[in-house]
């Protein structure tokens, strides 16, 4: 638990809580000469830092994780038969919760990390939906800001086999999300052990969030999540702003590094150039052909899980969302990063295989039971 963004006060009440967890707030007040009222708003304090959980005052000491990124709400259209563009298709629509950020902290709960979301979202109905599901999942939502504006949709048009034909977002209210924001959170920052950070959002958001990290000594992981919002990420990776790990796709890495990527000896030496850039680890999802991660000692390539193993593909959305949380999740357990990489493969293949874009049965036991 980090404390450096405790007072002097707090960190003595936290003392007394390891000494004596079941202290109530009348022996805190005796022990520090003060008053029990005032102890309760340094607990409350405490709970909002998510250094004590509940009202028993537990301590926690389980790793998190805050996520910064986009929230919106996901319509998806799937064709019954072949796409045929200009025209109308027969088929179903759907709609939930969306968004990189968002996707990414559900599953982190769903596989059993504690996160919390910095996100902004709409005052509107539909702002209350994603809400709503997000906190049911078990993500902290005291962050998320609501806009004026209404919340962002994801528009997305699958093919019969799942596969994405094309995609609309509407993204104003993420937009809007803005340093002041992250700098409301940067108690949980400084007690998280990773921040992860949505390239949806603009460069002086992202910018500020990296900072506020890097001077609380929290790890970062960047998702750079296009080609063009990749490519505004570049003035951000920098030496002076080391990032523990980014997780392109082929192209997105060619953005980041101005270098071809287009064969495995291109993508080994554009990851090598982002750790003389300050970057630990360099995770490049290449599809169906697995992934390539790059670490100070070495590359690792790693095979993806097939659908076969899962039942087939019903829907590729959030794919890539689930494998960045659980490549998070293992590494907070303990993983090493090629096993955390493993563990996302697993992940993403039983995203592919549920309709949902984040599978409602989704665990940490489920994910291992696809792994050797």
């Amino acid at each position: 638990m980090a404390s450096m963004m405790l007072t002097e006060r707090e960190r003595e009440i936290v003392a007394l809580l390891r000494r004596d967890p079941l202290i109530g707030s009348a022996a805190m007040a005796a022990a520090l000469g003060t008053t029990r009222a005032a102890v309760n708003v340094h607990l409350s304090n405490l709970g909002k830092k998510g250094v004590v959980l509940g009202r028993g005052y537990l301590l926690s000491e389980e790793p998190s994780v805050v996520v910064v990124g986009g929230a919106n709400m996901d319509v998806k259209a799937h064709s019954a038969r072949a796409a045929v563009p200009a025209t109308s298709n027969p088929g179903t629509a759907t709609m939930a919760a969306g968004g990189v950020g968002r996707n990414v902290a559900e599953n982190l709960a769903r596989l059993g990390t504690r996160t919390h979301l910095v996100a902004a979202i709409g005052s509107d109905g539909l702002g209350d939906q994603v809400l709503a599901a997000t906190s049911g999942a078990g993500v902290h939502v005291e962050h998320v800001r609501r806009s004026a504006r209404s919340t962002g949709t994801y528009t997305a048009v699958l093919d019969a086999d799942g596969e994405l034909v094309v995609a609309v977002a509407d993204m104003a209210a993420t937009d809007e999300l803005a340093p002041e924001q992250v700098d409301a959170a940067r108690d949980l920052v400084a007690t998280a052990e990773l921040v992860v950070l949505d390239g949806n959002l603009g460069t002086a958001t992202l910018g500020f969030a990296l900072d506020l990290a890097n001077a609380a000594g929290t790890r970062v992981v960047l998702e750079p999540v296009s080609v063009p919002k990749a490519a505004a990420l570049v003035p951000l990776v920098t030496p002076e702003r080391p990032l523990h790990a980014v997780t392109p796709n082929r192209d997105e890495l060619g953005a980041l590094t101005g270098l071809p990527t287009r064969t495995a000896r291109q993508v080994a030496r554009a990851a090598a150039a982002l750790h003389d850039r300050g970057v630990e680890l360099v995770w490049v999802r290449l599809g169906p052909a697995g992934s390539l991660l790059s670490a100070p000692g070495g590359t690792t390539e790693l095979a993806a899980v097939p659908a076969s193993a899962v039942g087939g593909v019903v829907d590729v959305t959030g794919a890539g969302d689930a494998m960045l949380a659980a490549f998070c999740h293992a590494l907070l357990g303990g993983a090493r990063p090629a096993e955390a990489a493993a563990y996302g493969h697993a992940a993403a293949a039983l995203t592919v295989a549920s309709p949902y874009t984040v599978r409602p049965d989704l665990t940490d036991r489920l994910v291992r039971s696809l792994l050797p």
